[in-house]
């Protein structure tokens, strides 16, 4: 019965599993090298009527190639959606301009007003950037609503570039009276460091209606953080801010309290593994007990926190209707104030929203307080005069490496993701890198107490899902089972809201809360054939499926 049921759910998917007007090469794996090899494609491309979506992400594109796919997009005045992350892996640094700059001159010629642009995962650094550039600043981007460069490589040259292309587009746009309105920015892993940071905040300060904002592990430092945090004001409508791992310290958290203030939409803040130590936590636990009526998830962890400090955020989150998670994991209670911690969230009758303390580093150093206080800013010069310098060595050698190595992917593979990282950009290396306990992990990170949470969380992990790869496949697996298992059997958790959820996000069944659908891809349905034969899969979980299929 079950794979009938999958069956019938792949018949539906297939009529729902792209959206209106979309041409999906999504994770083929083809080497593109020049016209003849994307004939076919070119092909389809020239045919499919009110075209506004192109997926290439998870193949390689050439320069020729590039050229052929752009001279098919010269007529399709609808389009509106690029998604082209991964797409350059193995290609000549050298490729990647002309081969991005003849795709947006396509799409500028073809009269396009995009919402999406995706280059994520390309590596192509601050001369990728450039590429982009004319069709940032032209009128096909006066429209742009997502722009996603995530691990792109740009350094603080392209992060310049970026701001000033950004700012550009604003000016021009609001001189027709239509000002550019971006409500999504995606730029983790970029090295862009304080200047790049300072100059994208000025065009955050400009533009004005951000909605999530996600630039994590960036090497920013107070100075970066202060400017973001301005920044950050004149955005009222954010909702999402991770800048998880950057160097906050007091000064850049103490600025981002302040600036919280101004954002009673916020629903995310993710400043997880930024030092924003004991006095910065203060200031945000003020501002949350102040406000922030609307939030949800709050990551302050691996952040230097001591006890009391830690103490302030629990009591500033106690009214907090909405917050489903607190994550205060690898700070410096110790023994005493992990458990004090823990006896004032239960006290509070909120302990199902405190994540893992596994990793606390126990109590901070024996020090003298009052020597401590007036050593602690010298301490912190100190520190971030050390980390820039370190810093400007890693750029220099960024800008040798962009110089000299030929290809598009960095010899140097960047340090492995935390679970976090995966869940919010999946892909099947990240899942591989998080190592033999992943399903560990990622059972652990997602709250399997909300249906819906879960359900999301099964859907990106099945997203890497690959049949010709046996690791990846593997991982997939094993990780589903994981957090399946944990789901149904926890007492409190709903398999038919479950199975809704999921239902909801496949695109096959309404959501009064607008929820937006995924993008389904292949791995969803294998991952569903395989659940749904598994013992911790309940049996009138298949039957609702069976009941929804037949209707």
């Amino acid at each position: 019965m079950a794979t009938d049921i999958v069956a019938q759910l792949a018949d539906s998917l297939a009529k729902t599993g792209v959206e209106d007007g979309e041409l999906s090469y999504k994770g083929q794996g083809r080497k593109l090298d020049d016209a003849q090899s994307v004939e076919e494609i070119v092909k389809e491309i020239q045919d499919f009527e009110g075209l506004q979506a192109l997926r290439l992400e998870g193949n390689t594109v050439g320069v020729d190639a590039a050229q052929a796919i752009a001279k098919a997009l010269e007529t399709k005045s609808e389009f509106k959606r690029c998604y082209w992350s991964d797409m350059f892996t193995g290609r000549l640094r050298s490729e990647i301009p002309p081969a991005l700059n003849s795709l947006g001159d396509a799409l500028m010629l073809a009269g396009a007003r995009l919402t999406v642009l995706d280059l994520s995962d390309n590596a192509f650094g601050p001369d990728g950037v450039r590429g982009i550039e004319k069709l940032l600043k032209s009128t096909a981007c006066y429209t742009l609503q997502e722009l996603c460069l995530n691990n792109c490589g740009m350094g603080v040259g392209g992060g310049k570039i970026l701001a000033t292309s950004l700012m550009d587009c604003h000016t021009k746009s609001s001189a027709e009276g239509a000002p550019l309105s971006l409500k999504v920015f995606v730029a983790g892993r970029n090295r862009l460091e304080n200047d790049g940071a300072i100059a994208l905040a000025q065009a955050f300060q400009v533009i004005g209606t951000l909605e999530e904002v996600h630039m994590p592990q960036n090497g920013i430092n107070h100075p970066g953080v202060t400017a973001l945090a301005e920044a950050m004001q004149h955005n009222a409508g954010l909702r999402i801010l991770n800048l998880n791992d950057n160097t906050f310290t007091e000064k850049g958290a103490i600025a981002m309290a302040q600036a919280l203030k101004h954002l009673r939409s916020i629903q995310v803040i993710n400043f997880g593994d930024c030092l924003v130590r004991p006095a910065g936590a203060k200031a945000i636990a003020e501002t949350v007990s102040e406000g922030l009526p609307i939030l949800r998830e709050l990551n302050l962890s691996y952040g230097e926190i001591t006890e009391e400090a830690a103490l302030a955020v629990a009591k500033a989150v106690k009214d907090k209707d909405q917050l489903v998670k607190l994550d205060l994991n690898g700070n410096c209670l110790g023994e005493d104030g992990v458990k004090a911690l823990k006896d004032l969230i239960e006290d509070m009758k909120i302990g199902d929203l405190l994540g893992s303390l596994s990793d606390d580093d126990g109590d901070p150093e024996d020090e003298d307080e009052d020597d401590e206080d007036d050593e602690e800013e010298d301490d912190e010069e100190e520190e971030v005069d050390e980390e820039e310098l370190e810093e400007e060595e890693e750029e220099e050698e960024e800008e040798e490496e962009y110089s000299g190595s030929k290809f598009s992917t960095p010899e140097s593979t960047p340090r492995p993701p935390d679970v976090s990282s995966f869940l919010s950009f999946p892909s099947p290396d990240k899942l591989l890198k998080l190592g033999p306990k992943r399903a560990l992990l990622i059972e652990q990170q997602v709250d399997v107490a909300d249906a819906t949470k879960t359900a999301e969380a099964f859907l990106k992990i099945a997203s890497v899902y690959r049949e010709d790869n046996n690791d990846v496949k593997n991982a997939v697996l094993d990780s589903i089972d994981a957090l399946l298992k944990k789901a149904f059997t926890t007492p409190s958790f709903q398999g038919y809201s479950f199975v809704s959820s999921l239902l909801i996000l496949l695109g096959l069944i309404k959501s009064e809360d607008k929820i937006k659908p995924v993008l389904v891809v292949p791995g969803h349905l294998q991952a569903l054939e395989h659940v749904v034969r598994q013992d911790y899969f309940p049996k009138e979980s298949v039957a609702v499926l069976e009941a929804f299929m037949s209707r």
